[in-house]
């Protein structure tokens, strides 16, 4: 399924439009993984969330992370799913409000390597590394972080999305790759099958599902405590994409991410640009 078939596929699946109260709102994904993998995880749930509410909520992702960090900025989501680097940077001045996180979780960043290559992280020196994007926090600020201090030589490699490094590693095109523990459980088996974890980094708050400051309050705490009843009802839909549930979070849980002082330029962080966003 190509990306805008992906995109269609689950705009129109989700929520009758005539029972539908006000303006669509749309929920921006991180493309973590594909178009048509994130649609299939996440579209039940939105739908179910549109159906409890009276308000549509419609699937959003985009080609790659760098273009999700510019349509961050640029407010393109009412709701989105973003990394802990993420909502650090677009929190700034209140244009983000985290609501949810994962339940449980404290997020890794995983270094993986064919079951038959490197055994550690020195075993990279001088190899080619791959990564989703410079800005993704656990799969490429984490990895590329620890790998500096570790005084190890790498060629970084970015191939704009999780599936991409597993996949590029097991095919042994790169020497090894930068992951987290929930997307490298989500590979393909069989890919999976090829590849081992040679290192984890410390622990960090996870991704934040959070609101753009355009939403209301009310707005914004009935669809919180849906999607926590939603938990609740249909664990299901919330296993489906990988976790398993929310807890209430507030601003300052991400204070952690904040205090490693990261200068802008290290994040890797795309603020601007000449890109399109997803659009109603």
């Amino acid at each position: 399924m190509t990306f805008s078939k992906a995109i269609a596929a689950v705009v129109f699946s989700i929520a009758p439009l005539a029972s539908m109260a006000a303006e669509p709102l749309t929920f921006g994904i991180v493309p973590q993984q594909s178009a048509s993998r994130l649609a299939q995880m996440w579209g039940p749930l939105l739908s179910e969330l549109s159906a409890r509410t009276g308000q549509e909520v419609r699937f959003r992702t985009t080609k790659d992370i760098p273009t999700f960090e510019a349509c961050l900025n640029a407010g393109a989501f009412d709701l989105a799913y973003m990394n802990p680097m993420h909502y650090a940077v677009f929190s700034e001045g209140g244009n983000y409000r985290a609501i949810l996180r994962q339940s449980n979780k404290r997020l890794k960043g995983l270094v993986v390597a064919r079951v038959d290559g490197a055994q550690n992280l020195s075993d990279l020196d001088g190899q080619r590394v791959a990564f989703p994007s410079p800005g993704a926090f656990g799969a490429s600020v984490l990895t590329r972080a620890r790998l500096n201090q570790d005084g190890i030589s790498f060629e970084p490699a970015y191939v704009k999305s999780h599936d991409s490094v597993y996949r590029a590693v097991a095919a042994g095109l790169m020497a090894g790759g930068g992951g987290v523990l929930r997307t490298f459980n989500a590979v393909d088996p069989e890919i999976r099958a090829q590849l081992t974890v040679i290192h984890e980094t410390d622990a960090y708050t996870p991704h934040a599902i959070a609101l753009h400051q355009t939403v209301s309050v009310t707005l914004g705490d009935d669809l919180k405590t849906t999607l926590m009843q939603i938990a609740q009802d249909r664990p299901d839909l919330i296993k489906n994409i990988g976790m398993p549930g929310f807890q209430d979070s507030v601003d300052a849980d991400w204070d952690d991410v904040r205090a490693l002082n990261m200068p802008a330029e290290e994040t890797g962080i795309l603020s601007d640009g000449g890109v399109t966003c997803p659009s109603d």
